[in-house]
């Protein structure tokens, strides 16, 4: 891609595998590993590798698709699926990915039925129901669905896992670190097995490593995405001691400088997002337009980085800023930081090309 395509994606590798580094060598004063989450990235290969060579165990994506991105760049370290495989895609998640997360009855027997055709074991991760109501099986189904996996043919019980904090925001405390633990030696007492993965969460459990509290008896990895990508952990966005904060950048081209009245004028309705907005009176001041919109990021998420420029408003195409300097022209790049989400739609989106330093 062209150096001078805007708006772009610029991926800072060294950066972030800086950050895998820094991750890893925190979970590792607890025997943790940590599996590297690309799917913000869509399973960007330059991505994964970059956390491979910073230390990552294994990697990890909720979407099959970029598993198999990775595959045929060549990628052949331990690739893990994260959402729960849709039972039309059981044969190529067993021929792509050697872990899938599960919860589903029928999806286990699915994959055990095509894992036999293919002649491959399927390693599987049970994830349990601690609060977050995703997905996970409740605590009086667990029993159930360790038996049946256990007694299917080439399915292999790999271990046992939670989420949390992803969707309601239910915070990976030491309470729920240590129910966790619980059902992990129950599992095992019960059946006299050892579960060779015990995944007790992802970024929001850094907090409670660096705090000493992360019990590690029988938690043995982690499941990292933003805490890499972005150099946070997800419980309150603190910066983690030892990352960097600055590996992803969306740069936009300025198309139009004009000096305007801060409100519009006339008759108000909603905009074409059915919003209300409410303008705060600066006067006239220097607007600027960018070339990235809605149809490409989160506009919420971005934060410039020159500290002279506002974000205004935002609609499908168009970014609006105030220019509170004058030594911008039409023409220039306006950089900003992404938040996660920011980040998830600029990968996403067809319209945003992607560089790399």
């Amino acid at each position: 891609m062209s150096e001078d395509v805007f708006p772009r994606l610029v991926v800072d590798l060294d950066g972030l595998e800086h950050n895998t580094r820094a991750i890893v060598e925190l979970a590792g004063r607890y025997d943790i590993d940590v599996t590297g989450v690309t799917k913000a990235c869509r399973g960007d290969p330059r991505v994964a590798k970059a956390m491979l060579n910073g230390g990552a165990a294994g990697l990890a994506d909720s979407r099959i698709e970029n598993i198999i991105r990775m595959r045929r760049a060549g990628i052949t370290a331990e690739l893990m699926l994260l959402r729960t495989p849709r039972l039309s895609h059981a044969a190529v998640v067993v021929e792509h990915a050697d872990i899938s997360l599960n919860t589903e009855p029928t999806v286990i027997k699915a994959l055990s039925r095509e894992a036999q055709k293919q002649d491959l074991v399927h390693r599987v991760l049970l994830m349990a129901e601690l609060g977050e109501r995703r997905e996970g099986i409740p605590r009086e189904e667990l029993h159930r669905m360790v038996e049946l996996a256990l007694s299917l043919d080439n399915i292999a019980l790999h271990g046992l896992g939670v989420n949390l904090t992803c969707l309601t925001g239910v915070i990976p405390t030491r309470e729920k670190m240590l129910a966790f633990e619980a059902l992990v030696q129950d599992i095992q007492d019960t059946y006299g097995i050892e579960l060779a993965m015990t995944g007790a969460g992802n970024s929001a459990n850094i907090p409670l490593m660096r705090q000493d509290e992360h019990p590690s008896a029988y938690i043995n990895n982690l499941r990292v995405g933003e805490g890499i990508l972005l150099g946070l952990e997800t419980v309150h966005r603190e910066a983690i001691p030892g990352t960097r904060q600055d590996v992803f950048t969306i740069e936009a081209e300025l198309i139009e400088i004009k000096d305007k009245p801060s409100l519009p004028d006339g008759e108000l309705t909603q905009n074409a997002y059915g919003e209300t907005p409410t303008f705060e009176n600066r006067g006239v001041i220097t607007r600027g337009i960018v070339a990235l919109g809605r149809q490409d990021v989160i506009t919420g998420g971005l934060t410039p980085l020159d500290e002279h420029v506002d974000i205004l408003a935002s609609s499908s195409d168009h970014i609006v800023l105030h220019l509170k300097e004058s030594n911008y022209g039409v023409g220039d790049v306006v950089r900003f930081r992404p938040s996660y989400g920011a980040l998830v739609a600029a990968y996403t989106s067809e319209y945003v090309a992607t560089s790399y330093e």
